[in-house]
């Protein structure tokens, strides 16, 4: 019978045998200090200097030179390390006869030390929700639909490199934030009363994230329907095309392994926010399980504020039910309450004298005299039960708050677009500008230095550009409450008109649908 061959995929990895080998902590620490070196762009080292930048650790005993020679050689055979003659000068005979061999750390064993590296700083699932990755998925698709045959050279796979990802964040980092909020220890967290803390904050979280999916999913969604198979090859292609152009000394993919593999992360995102065939997709299961995640935080918190609860006295509500067994006419009457009231009770035995008054078998109990006996509070602590206040109403309170906050919206939505609509604006061109103004254009200024890329996006859409960062000419901000001397920066305000329009459908700009100014009558700036 034939054996098929085993892929290559499928072999066994010789490079792992130093992480299990009898002495691991000779091989892991040879290996560690390899992997800094690299770090530090040193690649090939020679058996002294390994050895001599092990024992300044101090972790080995006993360690000679012949030792980590052997323990080089054995990383060799292991294919951990690649060797090659050391052609320098030697200075004794010793020297010259033993042969000298310098060692280079291999591909799999960098990206084995890498890992291993990363598994030392896993403290439980982490991960995180990051809305602003729906908004880079949602303009790169868009950019490719659009941008269907204008690509220059290397563009295409920079705009493929930054797509790709923000998708690979946006499922790794949800799904594993998602799954920390699973574990036992966050079961035990939530059944605490120190939860309470965190409910506010969690749900918000948690709602933002479901909220800025929601919104971007359908456009996304839109826009992967909208491209179709051919455009799609097409794009694939001219990735293809810069990563070949790419000078490489070591023997690389192919170009149909290239495309198989570029399809198969483009077929990835489709399946991610489109699905395939009758199956949901995985976006929908997100938002499914951040909804659940949702539910199960307000079920914990129902709970606990209920455990709280359960000590409140309930004497306003015994006293009315009494008087409602007072008013009761007849005993039937009064039954028929009861089992409305509190059902069937259980079983309990109460001692007390039995006075009957008559031997008649068919007297029923409810004709005896009662036995009374006086109960008294288990309760330790002798308190006065204090009055229950009522809710308060806020209603007059939270109009004027949001009033202001309308107030204060409007202002800013006024100076944005005032702004935006002049497309650039240096600040010795401004005149004199309210405190207001003043405090905002900072503060503009302050997140775009604060930014790798110089410019930050507003929640409207707009994107704010520092354009002159390390700026030496000075000028003079007039402001109402005094003059500032602070350098001439250059601001750059681009915006996307479905961006804004969408900003405005979501109820964000409510604040300026009163306010004395038109929205700037633009398709957008890019």
């Amino acid at each position: 019978m034939n054996k098929h061959p085993v892929p290559q995929a499928l072999r066994g990895v010789t490079e792992l045998r130093y992480v299990n080998a009898e002495n691991v902590t000779r091989y892991r620490a040879l290996m560690r200090f390899f992997y800094q070196e690299y770090q530090r762009l040193r690649y090939w080292l020679k058996p002294e200097e390994v050895y001599a930048g092990v024992m300044a650790w101090g972790i080995l005993e006993n360690y000679t030179l012949e030792m980590c020679q052997a323990d080089l050689e054995q990383l060799v055979e292991w294919k951990n390390l690649a060797s090659r003659h050391d052609g320098g000068r030697v200075a004794t005979v010793e020297e010259y006869l033993r042969k000298k061999f310098q060692y280079l750390l291999t591909p799999y064993s960098i990206e084995i030390e890498r890992l291993l590296e990363g598994l030392e700083k896993i403290r439980g699932y982490g991960g995180s929700l990051e809305p602003t990755l729906f908004d880079t998925i949602a303009d790169r698709i868009h950019e490719i639909r659009l941008r269907a045959d204008t690509f220059a050279p290397g563009e295409a796979l920079e705009l493929w490199t930054e797509l790709n990802e923000a998708f690979r964040r946006l499922h790794q980092t949800s799904v594993d934030y998602i799954a920390s909020l699973q574990t036992s220890r966050a079961e035990e967290l939530m059944a605490t009363e120190a939860f309470l803390a965190y409910k506010e904050t969690l749900t918000d979280y948690l709602q933002n994230f479901v909220q800025s999916l929601q919104r971007k999913a359908y456009k996304i969604e839109g826009h992967l329907q909208q491209i179709k198979d051919g455009l799609r090859d097409w794009f694939l292609e001219r990735v293809a095309d810069d990563e070949l152009r790419k000078p490489r000394l070591e023997e690389g993919p192919s170009r149909e392994e290239l495309l198989d593999e570029l399809g198969q992360g483009w077929n990835n995102l489709r399946r991610w926010f489109v699905g395939e065939g009758q199956a949901p997709s995985e976006l929908m299961l997100l938002e499914q399980a951040t909804k659940e995640t949702i539910a199960r935080v307000v079920r914990s918190v129902l709970r606990i504020q209920e455990r709280k609860r359960s000590g409140l006295s309930r004497r306003k509500e015994l006293d009315y039910l009494g008087q409602w067994f007072y008013r009761a006419e007849s005993l039937d009457e009064a039954h028929r309450l009861a089992a409305y009231a509190f059902g069937l009770f259980p079983t309990r035995h109460l001692q007390g004298e039995d006075l009957r008054e008559s031997e008649r078998p068919d007297m029923s109990m409810w004709e005896e005299a009662p036995t009374i006996r006086p109960l008294r509070s288990r309760s330790r602590k002798r308190t006065e039960r204090q009055e229950t206040d009522p809710v308060v109403e806020h209603q007059e309170r939270k109009k004027e708050a949001r009033k202001r906050i309308m107030e204060m919206r409007r202002e800013e939505w006024k100076l944005l677009y005032e702004l935006a609509s002049r497309v650039e604006v240096a600040m010795r061109e401004l005149g004199v500008v309210t405190t207001a103004t003043r405090l905002r254009l900072l503060q503009w200024i302050g997140r775009c230095i604060a930014s790798n890329t110089s410019s930050f996006r507003t929640p409207e859409g707009i994107e704010v550009k520092l354009l002159n960062r390390g700026e030496q000419e000075r000028t003079v901000l007039h402001c109402e409450d005094g003059d500032l001397d602070m350098p001439d920066y250059h601001l750059r305000f681009e915006w996307d008109a479905g961006m804004v329009e969408a900003a405005w459908d979501t109820g964000v700009a409510e604040a300026a649908a009163t306010a004395e100014f038109a929205l700037p009558d633009r398709e957008g700036s890019r």
